[in-house]
C-alpha cells in the first residue's frame, strides 16, 4: 500500500501580542467567572439585601420556605435568608482573601530567601518552614481560637494566614533554587547587580504564575478553614457569614424542621466558591507549565482531533482533497518545503501520513 507525503506547515498567527479571554485555559475562564462573581457579590451584595439580615419576627414560630416576599425563605425566627447571604458572602470572601495576601508575601518573602541566598539563611529558613509545616493547623485553630472569644474576621484571617504560609514557602523555594543557576542571574550577577535587586527584578517575575497559583490555593484554604471554625462556634458569630448561616441552621434544627432553605443556600455557595477556586488555580497551573499546556492543546487535522501525545494521525487522500491540505502542502512547496507523493496502482486504497519533509 502506498502513502502519500503532505508537509504541514505552522504558521504563527498574526495579531495582537496581547492574548484574549477565550485562548486562556477553561479551567481558568470558568473559575475566573465563578470567582468574580462571588468578588462582586462581596463587593454589592450588602446592598442589593432586600431585608435587615438581623431583623427577626417574634410572632413567627416556625420557618417559611421560599415566596415572593422571601425568595430564599425565613429561619425559624423570621429572619430574611437571602439578605443573610448576601451579606455573609463579604465577610466570608474577606477573610480569604486577607488570609491569602498575608501568607503569600510570607510564603514569597521565605521562600525566595531562603532559595536564593543559600548557606546559613537556607538552613534557618528551611528549619522555620518545616516547623511550622508539621504543626497540626485545624487543632492549634481550635485552641487558639478558642482563647479568643468572638474572634473578629481579622483574627481569624491573621492566625490562619500564619498557619498557611508553609506549603507556598517550599514550593517556592524549589523553584528559586532552579532560577538561581539560570545564566540571566549570573549575568545579572556580573553587571554587579546587587542580590535584592536580582531577586525582585529577576527571580520573582519569572515566578508569577507559581505565586498566583499559591495565592489561590491559600484563599481556598483559608476559606474552607474560616466556615468551618464557624460552623463549630469558633468564629466571630455576632456578624453574618456563611459559616454562621450554617451554625444558626444547625443550632436552629433546620435538619429536623425541614428548612433546606435554611442551610442548602449557604452550603452552595461555599462549594460553588471553592470549585471556582479548585478550577482556577488547575487553570494557573496549566498556565504557567508548558508540558500541561501542550498536552491538553488540540488541533483538526482533516476533520479528526489531533493531540501532541497521540499518534501521527493518518487519513485518507479522499480526505485530504475534500478538507484542502493538498493546497497547503503547495503552499509549503513555495516556501521551500517538497512534498513526496509516491506513485500508485490504479485502484490501490492510498493513505496519507503528515509529516514534514524538507528540502533537500
Amino acid at each position: 500500500m502506498s502513502t502519500s507525503v503532505i508537509p504541514i506547515t505552522a504558521v504563527p498567527p498574526v495579531g495582537k501580542s496581547r492574548r484574549k479571554f477565550s485562548s486562556y485555559p477553561l479551567k481558568a475562564r470558568i473559575g475566573a467567572i465563578i470567582v468574580g462573581v462571588f468578588v462582586l457579590l462581596a463587593i454589592f451584595g450588602p446592598y442589593l439585601a432586600p431585608f435587615d439580615p438581623s431583623a427577626t419576627k417574634n410572632t413567627q414560630a416556625y420557618p417559611v420556605g421560599p415566596n415572593w416576599t422571601h425568595l430564599l425563605g425565613t429561619t425559624a425566627i423570621g429572619g430574611d435568608v437571602l439578605s443573610q447571604m448576601l451579606v455573609g458572602i463579604r465577610a466570608t470572601v474577606f477573610v480569604g482573601l486577607t488570609a491569602g495576601v498575608i501568607a503569600t508575601f510570607l510564603s514569597v518573602l521565605v521562600g525566595v530567601s531562603s532559595g536564593f541566598l543559600g548557606g546559613a539563611s537556607d538552613e534557618g529558613l528551611s528549619l522555620l518552614t518545616n516547623a511550622v509545616l508539621v504543626l497540626p493547623a485545624l487543632p492549634l485553630l481550635v485552641v487558639i481560637l478558642g482563647y479568643l472569644p468572638q474572634a473578629s474576621n481579622l483574627v481569624t484571617a491573621f492566625v490562619l494566614s500564619v498557619l498557611g504560609w508553609p506549603w507556598g514557602a517550599r514550593v517556592i523555594r524549589a523553584q528559586t533554587l532552579s532560577l538561581r543557576r539560570r545564566d540571566f542571574v549570573a549575568a545579572a550577577r556580573e553587571t554587579g547587580e546587587s542580590t535584592w535587586r536580582i531577586i525582585v527584578s529577576e527571580i520573582i517575575p519569572n515566578e508569577v504564575s507559581l505565586i498566583a497559583a499559591s495565592f489561590v490555593g491559600t484563599v481556598l484554604y483559608a476559606i474552607l478553614t474560616s466556615v468551618a471554625l464557624t460552623f463549630l462556634g469558633l468564629g466571630d458569630l455576632s456578624n453574618w457569614s456563611l459559616g454562621s448561616m450554617l451554625y444558626w441552621s444547625q443550632n436552629g434544627n433546620a435538619i429536623t424542621l425541614g428548612a433546606w432553605w435554611w442551610y442548602l443556600p449557604p452550603g452552595l455557595a461555599v462549594a460553588f466558591l471553592g470549585m471556582g477556586l479548585v478550577l482556577l488555580n488547575f487553570g494557573l497551573d496549566e498556565l504557567g507549565n508548558p508540558r500541561l499546556r501542550d498536552a491538553t492543546g488540540q488541533h483538526k487535522i482533516a476533520g479528526h482531533v489531533w493531540r501532541p501525545a497521540d499518534p501521527t494521525p493518518v487519513v485518507r487522500d479522499s480526505d485530504l482533497v475534500k478538507r484542502g491540505l493538498f493546497t497547503r502542502g503547495f503552499a509549503a512547496l513555495r516556501q521551500g518545503v517538497r512534498p513526496v507523493r509516491s506513485s500508485v496502482a490504479k485502484g490501490d486504497d492510498v493513505e496519507t501520513t503528515i509529516k514534514g519533509n524538507a528540502d533537500g
